[in-house]
Order: structure tokens, then sequence, then C-alpha cells
């Protein structure tokens, strides 16, 4: 079996699509997955199963979209993936895990004619299906880079900051 870790996108942000983590676990465990947990509130589960990501990412959706009735994007990555991302991190400055910040992205476009280096050259990198963002005034506080490769890739794109990263790669 392969562990993994569902990232949704944009769930319990901002009041939008509520989702307790209990009804995660629920809907998870029924589609027969096996060791899930859940982290935090927005919307992280670790899992294992013997089905492919992309297969996972599919199944998650539709179930959830059928028994709670979230629409919602799911991105999955396996331990050795998010503990590649964590290693692959281009800021050697950025010393405050929440702050620091993992672009997930579902594919880059071999001809994405958009870099996201562009919105903030000094603090914003591209690696393999992640973009990483270092936000010393605090993400808030940063350019928008998610909704911006969303638009101009066509792709889904989720965020975690490291410290959230961190903690699923452990549970991984």
């Amino acid at each position: 079996m392969t562990a993994y870790a569902a990232l949704l996108r944009g769930v319990n942000v901002g009041g939008r699509s509520k989702l307790p983590m209990a009804d995660l676990r629920t809907v998870l465990t029924g589609l027969g997955y096996a060791d899930v947990r859940t982290l935090l509130q927005s919307g992280n589960a670790v899992l294992r199963t013997d089905a492919a990501a992309a297969d996972v990412e599919q199944a998650v959706e539709r179930a959830l979209l059928a028994e709670v009735g979230l629409t919602t994007r799911c991105l999955v990555r396996t331990g050795d993936e998010l503990r590649a991302v964590l290693a692959g991190n281009p800021f050697a400055e950025a010393d405050n895990g929440s702050k620091m910040v993992a672009a997930f992205v579902s594919s880059v476009p071999e001809s994405p004619g958009f870099d996201p280096v562009t919105l903030d050259p000094e603090r914003v990198r591209v690696g393999d299906r992640v973009i990483y963002q270092w936000c010393p005034d605090g993400i808030s506080n940063a350019p928008l880079v998610v909704p911006v490769v969303e638009k101009k890739w066509g792709v889904v794109v989720t965020a975690r900051n490291f410290n959230t990263v961190t903690k699923l790669a452990d549970l991984l």
C-alpha cells in the first residue's frame, strides 16, 4: 500500500467550503482507505491505499460531492514527494515554517507562457509540481501566487506552509 497526503483545495478557509474533519475521515474511510488521519482543520489527510494517486484524487473529489455536497479539488503526494519539497527549498533564509509556502500544482505545463517568479522575483521559485514562496512579511502581505497560477496555467493549485508540510511528511 502507498501512503498519501490528500490536500484539499480551499476547505475551511475564510468561512467557505466548510468540512468538519470527522466528515472527511468518514468519507475517506468509506472509500476503503486505511489508516486515515486528518491534520488541522484545513483539508489535510493522510491515508493508505493500493490505488494510484490520480485515482485517489478523483475518488475523493467525487465522494465529497456525493456525500457532503462539497465541490473541491484534491491533490495527493507521497511522503517521499513531501520530503523532496522540504529538501528542495530554494530559500536558505526561510527560517520560519509558517512564512514559507509550498503551492502544490497538479501539473506544470510544457509551455506555460507565464512564469510565476515574475510575481515576486526575489521570493518565488518553481520546482517539480510545486511553487515555493518565501513570505518574510507574512503570507497575507505576499503576492497572491495561487489564483494567478491557476488562471494562467489552467491547473489546480493548493498551498500549505512548511510547518504543515513537515507535519504531513512526518505522518507518512
